[in-house]
């Protein structure tokens, strides 16, 4: 018994003394380690967080406390605003503007290329001419951007896209294969605060760019192994063709939008499959209106909607086409019988 209490005893005086040591240790020297959250990127009520670093506390009660080392990351927010286009501000001294916009949009200070995004919206809106001149520079920082991982960057070049798309139009052909692309890419994804950008662009670039020049950029991704990818291209299909009007139709090639209306009605993802129905409806339009204007001595009997399919797709698609089309006008049909 007397053995257990000197033991026990010889416990308790060897934990004080080390603690008299411990408190005998300047501040700077005590290993006292605690964990801070840095909170960056803060956009709307939702934050972004960086992995925590070790940082030592500030003791005001040492009196050389502000000697001690300062953490290495403090606590930050940043907020990023995204505004739309109708809330945007002009741009003053635009030439200083413009001359500093390159070194912006290429730094590594993702806030600052942030800013440097929605500077090119304000010229885009505001100075177009005076951007003009260095748009295709202007458009490949945009797709970099796009790539750019962190969210809010992502998200403020697509908004960037969109206002490309509504002040430049067809100036931005020669550039939009790698913006069509990255954009298609991010509409398919799941960051749905992205996705929706990227959506809003893609509806302003239908809107804005000459269909005739911008079908043939969007032909290629209806093939693509993305599924989601093909539905937003089918999409962006989908709203182009009407815009040609019954002449431009005409002068693209009938033959060739139905060949490619018709691959996309056994898709996966039925997005794409409503997209290449909404267009072989108007396609189908448009052939009957051109038919019956046709003079006769030229075609004394006209080629039905039927036979022009079976002329110019495979029997599998020619029966598709036929049944989705005959379905949705007798559909139509029935609808105007009741009202």
């Amino acid at each position: 018994m007397c053995l257990s209490y000197n033991f026990y005893f010889e416990r308790v005086r060897m934990a004080a003394k080390a603690l008299k040591d411990l408190n005998n240790l300047p501040v700077s020297e005590r290993n006292i380690d605690y964990k801070t959250k840095l909170l960056v990127g803060k956009m709307n009520g939702t934050a972004e967080d960086k992995p925590p670093q070790n940082s030592v506390p500030f003791d005001h009660n040492h009196p050389k406390g502000d000697e001690i080392e300062k953490p290495e990351a403090e606590r930050v927010i940043v907020e990023i605003e995204y505004i739309e286009s109708k809330d945007l501000n002009n741009v003053t001294q635009v030439d200083a503007v413009l001359k500093s916009l390159v070194t912006e949009l290429d730094s590594k200070d993702w806030v600052l290329v942030c800013d440097a995004l929605n500077t090119i919206r304000r010229l885009s809106i505001f100075h177009k001419e005076e951007m003009l001149h260095m748009l295709e520079k202007v458009i490949l920082f945009i797709v970099k951007s796009l790539k750019n991982p962190r969210s809010a960057v992502s998200k403020t070049a697509c908004m960037t896209s969109a206002d490309i798309f509504s002040s430049y139009n067809d100036h931005t052909i020669d550039q939009l294969d790698l913006l069509l692309t990255q954009l298609l890419l991010k509409s398919s994804q799941d960051k749905r605060f992205v996705c929706e950008a990227a959506e809003k662009a893609l509806v302003a670039m239908t809107a804005h760019v000459s269909p005739a020049l911008l079908l043939p950029k969007l032909q290629p991704f209806l093939k693509n192994r993305n599924p989601r990818i093909r539905a937003k291209a089918s999409t962006c299909f989908s709203r182009c063709v009407p815009r040609l009007g019954i002449e431009g139709i005409r002068e693209y090639g009938i033959e060739k939008l139905v060949q490619a209306a018709s691959s996309q009605l056994s898709d996966k993802l039925p997005e794409s499959r409503e997209a290449a129905r909404a267009v072989l409806l108007e396609l189908q339009t448009v052939y009957k209106k051109t038919t019956n204007v046709e003079p006769k001595e030229e075609h004394p009997e006209p080629v039905t909607w039927q036979i022009f399919c079976q002329s110019n797709l495979s029997p599998l698609s020619a029966q598709a086409v036929i049944r989705v089309t005959n379905v949705a006008g007798v559909a139509r049909e029935g609808l105007v019988a009741g009202s």
